[in-house]
């Protein structure tokens, strides 16, 4: 059968009265939709229960790949269908609606050669047929009431096996809950038991301050967002009725802790912050964004979470995402498979779906006639603690960049299992300018944000973060532990963050063999043709953009060792940025650790302010770092802003480098 065709519009015209700094409308969303499910049709299978894209197969197979495409695709066709109330729009979406009731005729027939594969025990449809229940339950008038019989009975079915089923323990609890409850809905079989169960585990992994792991461990990313708050969200919406009025209260009362936070995390530019696993699916960072608008659990005004979410979307819209083939592409910008994990296949990016989640609200909602508000980064600088994740954000208006200090994110399991680093956990620090660099292979020569002990043959790597502290005055700390990788004993190394506007000043110290070399690596700018312009000097060195954003490294302390301080240097690199094809990243590198404890300071500084990068005096020399003689350490920024680190932290961070056990948090 070939795929009906839908009528992708124009794009609209900007709309800069009612959208002053987007100029995005709620036309534009829906054009955005159509032109992504309008460009995939060539890719359906002849019976339209499959889309087959092309790129990477993900680690479950082709036939895995393509109920992906079906399944998100699905979810995106779902909110927009449920969304068009305009007069006649519906009727104009009937091929959209018939080329989804074809695929789920088709996909549940065992028969057929396009058969969808059973739900199994961690199974990657598990996850598929969470987005299949969810479309069906808002699309119900128009596509679950009108199937036959034959064909209700048959995705029962399929859907059933999902009862008694194991699921992995993270946010994949929640795809039981919302299929499950699906079942309810249609009176077939389900667990009501394995629906409490799953929600019941948020419980126990909710970290305060709106903040949840994607299961146990420090496993905090954008999960928080497009699943941990949606689901329970949308399950809510399938319950009705059924649901317990307390616990959505509680959803909804978290959600809205959430965005309180959330907000801060798009750069005045619409760019995400860029870290976490999953980043492929791009603008569905937006989603929480809209679910709080949708069930009134948001502390948003409207016109802001408009200019969030439609900034996100404009973002990538102007960075040429979809492809000029109308494709979402495994990467960030342009295909970019190192930002991937295996289980991600060519369709894996339409989990952005969920962003278009706000065309469920109708055209006269306030997030849709609301004038646009600016985002809270671009009308003030901010420092915010984040004790639930251990993360320090700041952020600046003058040139709307959101940076992450992380002292409590790793995604590993707890202890005993052994760790295994991941570059978009692993580093100190993030942005909404920047990329992690992120080596095909898993093993750059040069990381970013990362303070090692090395020899010629390997690095101590920050694979399990243990924390030390998280402040409101602006001040986090944490420490790691890597055995064997440096010459002769473990490298244990305890950092200490301060941040102030564009600026973080860390306080190491680091444990380690005489002999041994340190180095710590700022951050990395992304490019693809002028190369960065350098300065440096003893300790320290700068990095510019052609477009002016800077990146600088300044040693303030311990850097000079016994010899002669070093000048700092900018390591080059290709094929290792997400944001570009070759990167710089300045780096400080202490030949010879004297051997016990060496406490180092060094100023960072991510910026595009001109009159930051225009002034090295300011951007990087005016900082001051001393040890006062109560133990504690005293900081001044460039700016004369002063901060204060007790004894107390100190005394703890110099007690885990040298004992290597975590003792208790402060």
């Amino acid at each position: 059968m070939t795929a009906p065709s839908v009528t992708t519009p124009a794009p609209p015209p900007a709309d800069h009265r009612l959208s002053p700094l987007t100029g995005y409308t709620r036309a534009h969303w829906e054009a955005a939709a159509d032109h992504l499910l309008d460009a995939l049709q060539p890719y359906a299978t002849p019976g339209l229960a499959q889309y087959r894209l092309p790129g990477r197969t993900g680690y479950s197979g082709e036939q895995s790949d393509g109920v992906e495409g079906y399944a998100r695709s699905f979810l995106l066709a779902a909110f927009r269908i449920a969304g068009a109330a305009r007069a006649g729009e519906r009727e104009k979406l009937a091929p959209l609606i018939e080329r989804y009731a074809v695929g789920l005729t088709t996909g549940t027939d065992p028969r057929h050669p396009e058969h969808w594969p059973a739900i199994n025990d961690r199974s990657q449809t598990m996850v598929e047929a969470a987005s299949v229940a969810i479309a069906l339950h808002e699309t119900r008038p128009w596509l679950w009431d009108q199937l036959d019989d034959r064909v209700r009975g048959r995705v029962v079915d399929w859907l059933t096996d999902f009862v008694g089923a194991t699921a992995n323990d993270s946010n994949w609890r929640l795809f039981q809950v919302v299929v499950e409850e699906f079942l309810a809905s249609v009176d077939a079989p389900h667990s009501r038991a394995e629906i409490d169960a799953g929600l019941a585990r948020l419980d126990d992994w909710y970290r305060g301050g709106g903040w949840y792991t994607d299961g146990d461990g420090q496993k905090f990313d954008y999960y928080n967002a497009w699943a941990l708050h949606l689901y329970p969200v949308l399950w809510a919406r399938i319950a009705g009725e059924r649901a317990d009025p307390a616990l959505t209260a509680t959803h909804r009362r978290r959600l809205r802790t959430f965005l309180d936070t959330h907000q801060y995390f798009f750069g005045a530019d619409g760019a995400p912050l860029h870290q976490g696993r999953s980043l492929t699916y791009r603008y569905a960072t937006a989603a929480a964004l809209w679910a709080g608008a949708l069930t009134d659990a948001t502390p948003l005004p409207p016109g802001r979470t408009r200019r969030l979410a439609s900034g996100a979307l404009k973002h990538f819209t102007d960075h040429g995402v979809p492809g000029p083939d109308g494709l979402l592409s495994l990467g960030w910008y342009d295909p970019y498979l190192p930002v991937t994990q295996p289980y991600s296949g060519p369709a894996s990016p339409y989990w952005a779906a969920k962003a278009f989640l706000g065309l469920l609200l109708p055209d006269t909602h306030p997030v849709w006639t609301a004038t646009e508000e600016p985002g809270p980064v671009e009308t003030r600088d901010t420092v915010l603690a984040l004790p639930g994740p251990g993360w320090l954000l700041h952020s600046t208006a003058a040139d709307g960049i959101v940076r992450l200090v992380n002292h409590g994110s790793d995604r590993q399991a707890p202890a005993p299992a052994t760790p295994s680093p991941s570059p978009h956990y692993s580093r100190l620090a993030y942005s909404t300018a920047t990329a992690p660099q992120t080596p095909p292979d898993d093993h750059a020569t040069t990381v970013d944000h990362h303070i090692a002990v090395l020899d010629a043959a390997a690095e101590s790597r920050r694979q399990r973060i243990h924390r030390l502290a998280t402040a409101d005055g602006g001040l986090a700390a944490s420490w790691y532990t890597d055995d064997g990788t440096a010459p002769g004993a473990a490298a244990t190394i305890a950092t200490i963050s301060a941040v102030h506007r564009a600026w973080e000043i860390r306080v190491h110290l680091v444990h380690a063999e005489a002999g041994a070399t340190v180095r710590e690596t700022g951050w990395s700018l992304a490019y693809d043709d002028t190369p960065c312009t350098v300065e440096a000097g003893p300790g320290w060195v700068v990095a510019r953009r052609a477009d002016g954003l800077t990146s600088a490294l300044a040693g303030r302390l311990g850097w000079d060792g016994p010899a002669v301080l070093r000048d700092g240097i900018v390591v080059q690199a290709t094929g290792l940025n997400a944001y570009g094809q070759h990167s710089a990243t300045p780096a400080l590198v202490l030949p010879h650790h004297p051997g016990g404890t060496l406490l180092l300071a060094t100023l960072v500084v991510l910026t595009r302010d001109p009159q930051l990068t225009d002034d090295t005096h300011l951007l990087c020399h005016g900082a001051q770092v001393r040890t006062s003689a109560d133990g504690g350490m005293d900081l001044r920024f460039p700016d004369g802003h002063r901060v204060r680190v007790d004894p107390e932290l100190m005394t703890a961070a110099r007690e885990r480098v040298e004992s290597g056990e975590p003792r208790c948090r402060l």
